[in-house]
């Protein structure tokens, strides 16, 4: 069975994870990555967080599996002749160095343009064009600068960043859907383009709810927030803890073994629909014939005593119990999973989002797989590739050089 991206072949010149991340994705839809570090070093990730001496962190590991490693030094003459028959070969060419790094290796847009008219080059960068497009931006970063802290954290206490990497991550996903974009058009024009992804954008784009609020703020309070209707609101959408953003009133409660457990809580959400299951099974039918709590608007002003009472009930299971008994109610809930409770789930194991891999040196490790599954190319999850590992078969197959010239370029320290 053929795969999605059979034939399309990437030249990664990213590092680090937001670059990574979309590179990574590509390769599981089967096309060939090609990334390309610097010699004697590599991707810095190789050496962050380590928690084995002498062999690459997990850190790199889980951005950067199925791809082929070369090392190039693009500004020596031989690494540039190299860079540039790579160019002609490859289909895309993903960066997310600094603003302006690429161009200063001799191949801005416009040179790109004229040795591959067919090449995608996309990138990722902190900003858009702007007062600030020159700044280099980093996960918390675009957290702060994308609208998610601002409304992430407790009432009136400081903005937080979520654990997610909605920056990072979040922009590779982003890019990856602008290439396949253009990949798509390139069957039709037979160009290439330019397809630039920005951090802050992306963030943004994942905080489009928030945005939601804050025009819907200057028509009235927002009610469906825990400062309605006994708080106040600002000008801007605040910060509102657990409650939900899609309109039902939802909060995370307590359940079994909180007291030693920092995960054993749910969240559940008292929808409309759903309310008077809840109830009943609260032990709270008298609900259902009271005029304070019968009626969603009736609820709003009474939400942290109805959520208290829920959780009385909660504290009485474990979070798992509680999935099984409101599940069938059509009562929206889930446990909190922790990162243990997530690598040893099976269920993950069997769909090849959780994945372990061996790799030479390091040994049998947990990855995250494709969490995009496609029917008719199914991810196949490999390792990492060394510093450098397929070097001197890139150049070979793919540049064209001969044994003599990869010991020049070796010598001139270009690869």
């Amino acid at each position: 069975m053929g795969r999605a991206l059979e034939g399309v072949r990437i030249l990664d010149m990213t590092h680090v994870q937001s670059g990574p991340t979309c590179t990574q994705i590509l390769a599981w839809f089967g096309a060939d990555v090609i990334k390309v570090e610097r010699p004697g070093e590599g991707d810095p990730t190789r050496m962050q967080l380590r928690d084995k001496p002498g062999v690459d962190s997990l850190y790199f590991t889980m951005l950067n599996s199925n791809k082929r490693g070369i090392t190039l030094n693009p500004k020596t003459a031989a690494g540039k002749k190299i860079f540039r028959k790579l160019i002609e070969q490859c289909d895309v060419m993903v960066e997310n160095f600094a603003p302006g790094a690429i161009d200063r290796m001799g191949f801005p847009w416009e040179t790109i343009q004229e040795i591959n008219p067919r090449m995608i080059y996309a990138s990722i960068k902190g900003f858009g064009p702007g007062p600030f497009e020159d700044c280099k931006v980093y996960e918390n970063v675009a957290q702060c600068t994308g609208g998610a802290a601002s409304t992430t954290g407790e009432i009136d206490q400081v903005p937080l960043v979520t654990g997610a990497q909605i920056g990072d991550s979040g922009t590779g996903i982003h890019l990856v859907a602008g290439i396949l974009a253009a990949l798509f058009q390139r069957e039709t024009t037979g160009r290439g383009q330019r397809v630039t992804c920005a951090m802050q954008d992306a963030v943004l784009n994942l905080c489009r709810v928030k945005l939601r609020d804050q025009q819907r703020l200057t028509h009235g309070p927002l009610m469906e927030y825990p400062q309605y209707p006994n708080g106040t609101f600002g000008d801007a959408v605040p910060r509102a803890g657990n409650a939900s953003g899609g309109g039902h009133p939802g909060s995370v409660v307590k359940c079994k073994g909180w007291e030693t457990d920092p995960d054993a809580y749910t969240y559940v959400i008292a929808q409309v629909q759903a309310f008077p299951e809840l109830a009943k099974v609260i032990g709270r039918a008298d609900w259902l014939d009271n005029p304070d709590f019968n009626t969603p608007e009736a609820r709003l002003p009474r939400l942290d005593y109805v959520f208290s009472e829920i959780e009385k009930w909660t504290m009485t299971r474990t979070k798992m119990e509680v999935m099984d008994i409101l599940n069938p109610l059509n009562v929206p809930c889930g446990p909190i999973l922790s990162m243990k409770e997530l690598a040893e789930e099976p269920s993950l194991r069997a769909t090849g989002t959780v994945v372990e891999v061996d790799h030479p040196k390091r040994g049998k490790y947990l990855t995250v797989g494709n969490p995009i599954k496609l029917s008719d190319s199914p991810a196949c999850v490999r390792r990492s590739p060394l510093l450098g590992e397929h070097t001197e078969e890139v150049l070979r197959d793919i540049v064209g050089l001969n044994d003599d010239e990869i010991q020049a370029a070796r010598q001139q320290r270009a690869i």
